[in-house]
């Protein structure tokens, strides 16, 4: 009987993808584009889209564009070092709140740094006076870079103890 003829194996080339970088439930970040470079933040991986603390929000036009005009506290407990930010606007979506309110929102888009990675974001604009973090990072922006661990703090490294009391509304 002659010897029976297999096919050679046909393998597929094996698709690479960086290595994915672990956080905690909460992180300090950076947003470059707006010149914000700490800011406190929950990693919330029940929130599909991240949310950041803004108030006096306007949307406006230019030039045939939809803008968002708005102001950021960067610190928790204090209202000192405002930012006026001006974004293209990208989508008002309606969003469901932890409380279970439901609210439209504008969304802007920025890019954020975290661990040590620069990720593009999708942020909706929101007042969260009585919330502990002004940030609240979502799976959008988590997915296909970030591994999350919940029992583990500032992976991704703290600021100096000055900016860390700022936040705290002690300097």
């Amino acid at each position: 009987m002659p010897p029976a003829r297999t096919k050679p194996a046909r393998t597929k080339p094996a698709r690479t993808r960086p290595p994915l970088t672990t956080v905690g439930w909460r992180e300090w970040v950076a947003l470059p584009d707006w010149s914000v470079s700490w800011l406190k933040a929950k990693i919330d991986t029940g929130a599909r889209t991240s949310a950041l603390h803004a108030f006096d929000i306007e949307t406006t036009e230019h030039d045939g564009e939809r803008w968002a005009r708005f102001a950021i506290h960067p610190w928790q407990d204090s209202a000192q070092d405002e930012v006026v930010i001006e974004a293209p606007l990208v989508d008002h979506r309606a969003v469901r709140s932890s409380s279970g309110s439901q609210g439209e929102r504008p969304v802007v888009r920025t890019t954020i740094e975290l661990a040590g990675r620069t990720v593009p974001l999708e942020v909706t604009l929101t007042r969260r006076d009585e919330m502990g973090f002004r940030m609240l990072i979502g799976r959008q922006a988590l997915r296909r870079a970030y591994l999350v661990d919940p029992a583990r703090s500032y992976l991704g490294g703290r600021p100096s103890q000055e900016i860390r009391k700022r936040n705290r509304g002690r300097a």
